[in-house]
């Protein structure tokens, strides 16, 4: 093989891990359930098949860009703390194979052009939520980080904003169904961010990190949060029967799945052990996308759903 071909193929390996670098940058994963919740905001505010292709597009493209901002800006935030921590320690900055001046670079741009996208593509007030959901994320959850426990109480609240984003997109205003809609996402993060925190609480406390759980005496605290969102997302899951927004095989459903969360919070709460966290975070990922299929269905099939 020549020179110059293992020249080429080696260029191409590290362009592509420069790629992927970035695109790790964004936390992937997060970024693809702040636009599932886009998508149902944006479905269930239009009342279904009504929804405009083209604006949910545009709705999705500006969102991404501003989550990316925002989880970009979170990591070189936490550049120090994600190296004391196994779970990250080989993220793009702590691993020093991106720069801080390449990822602030990165995280203005996209924000810029995310915000400026919604403003001009979508309308003014998912342009506000977008950068609402940036500043809380970057400017107040991540610093609250380290100095309180009460960050998850920040934290979920710029978590829940995407869903009023995709709902603004179509309808252009916030009413009591799209402020149900988001406490719904709300309040199921906090069992779900108990159960992470239980699980990484070794990681937490090294990193100087203060989540409900890492931090010494607060387990007791952690399991009373679970508890108490999910008893709350019960009746705040029927709000939408109660508005006529949704028929009895919803109320059904989703009565059935609050139920079941609320055990597993329950068992959680009383076990503070590593299976209880697991099962009440195997059962987390079912009730969301569970419950917010149904609410998409809702439209297509009322008034029986």
């Amino acid at each position: 093989m020549s020179t110059s071909v293992v020249t080429t193929y080696e260029s191409r390996s590290q362009g592509w891990a420069l790629v992927r670098d970035y695109v790790e940058l964004t936390k992937p994963r997060i970024a693809m359930l702040v636009l599932v919740t886009v998508v149902v905001g944006s479905f269930v505010g239009s009342w279904g098949p009504n929804v405009s292709a083209m604006v949910l597009l545009h709705a999705l493209v500006g969102t991404t860009l501003v989550a990316a901002s925002a989880s970009a800006f979170n990591q070189w935030l936490e550049r120090q703390s994600d190296a004391r921590m196994g779970r990250t320690a080989d993220r793009p900055l702590p691993a020093g194979r991106l720069g801080s001046r390449e990822v602030i670079l990165f995280g203005l741009v996209t924000v810029l052009a995310g915000v400026a996208w919604l403003l001009l593509a979508v309308n003014l007030l998912a342009a506000v939520l977008g950068m609402a959901t940036w500043i809380i994320y970057v400017c107040i959850y991540t610093p609250l980080k380290s100095r309180t426990t009460l960050n998850t109480i920040v934290g979920a609240v710029a978590g829940a904003l995407p869903v009023l984003i995709g709902w603004a997109a179509v309808d252009g205003r916030i009413g009591l169904p799209a402020a149900t809609l988001f406490t719904i996402v709300y309040l199921w993060q906090f069992p779900h961010f108990m159960a992470i925190a239980y699980l990484y609480r070794e990681d937490y406390a090294r990193a100087g990190l203060k989540m409900l759980g890492s931090v010494e005496g607060t387990l007791p605290r952690a399991g009373a949060h679970a508890v108490t969102a999910a008893l709350a997302l019960v009746p705040v899951s029927m709000l939408p029967f109660v508005l006529q927004l949704a028929g009895p095989v919803y109320l059904v459903v989703a009565v059935l799945l609050g139920a079941g969360y609320a055990a597993a919070s329950l068992r959680f709460a009383r076990s503070l052990d590593e299976a209880s966290a697991r099962r009440l975070l195997r059962v987390s990922l079912v009730y969301l996308p569970a419950l917010l299929v149904l609410l998409m269905l809702v439209p297509l099939f009322y008034p029986w759903i």
